[in-house]
């Protein structure tokens, strides 16, 4: 098991993909504590989803430790994971009224970043952590490499 969530191959241009998710999510969660009020637990109240006093610290830790462990390589496929969710549920209690008020194009518009997110995930899981990852690091390691 473990060496299917750190096997990597050896691809040097994933680390753009994992620079972009994990600097993206570091970013958003340590944001969601410096504006708690406009992107944590605020904006979790307006949205109407539940116990947003926890939920945002919560998320806002989940996004700094995965993300940094997607920007280390660091079980890359374990961290791609949570950030898929939060991206889907994001979407979901987001993006869904924007399309319901303004439209196909306006939702398509204002979840460019959720959608290149979502699909940096989806290829984080797929591939793992790739060239200079710590990933491929203890793989070689394990196999004597």
């Amino acid at each position: 098991m473990f060496q299917r969530i750190v096997y990597t191959d050896n691809a040097g241009t994933t680390i753009i993909i994992r620079l972009m998710v994990g600097a993206v999510f570091l970013s958003e969660g340590i944001q969601k504590f410096l504006f708690a009020d406009k992107l944590g637990t605020g904006r979790f109240v307006k949205i109407g989803l539940p116990n947003p006093g926890f939920l945002g610290p919560f998320l806002g830790s989940f996004e700094i430790t995965c993300g940094i462990l997607v920007l280390l390589g660091l079980f890359t496929r374990l961290s791609a994971i949570p950030l898929l969710v939060i991206m889907l549920v994001a979407m979901a209690a987001t993006k869904l009224q924007l399309y319901l008020d303004n439209g196909f194009w306006s939702m398509l518009h204002d979840s460019r970043t959720d959608w290149a997110m979502l699909l940096g995930c989806i290829f984080l899981i797929i591939k793992g952590g790739g060239k200079w990852s710590l990933d491929q690091s203890l793989w070689k390691k394990r196999k004597g490499i």
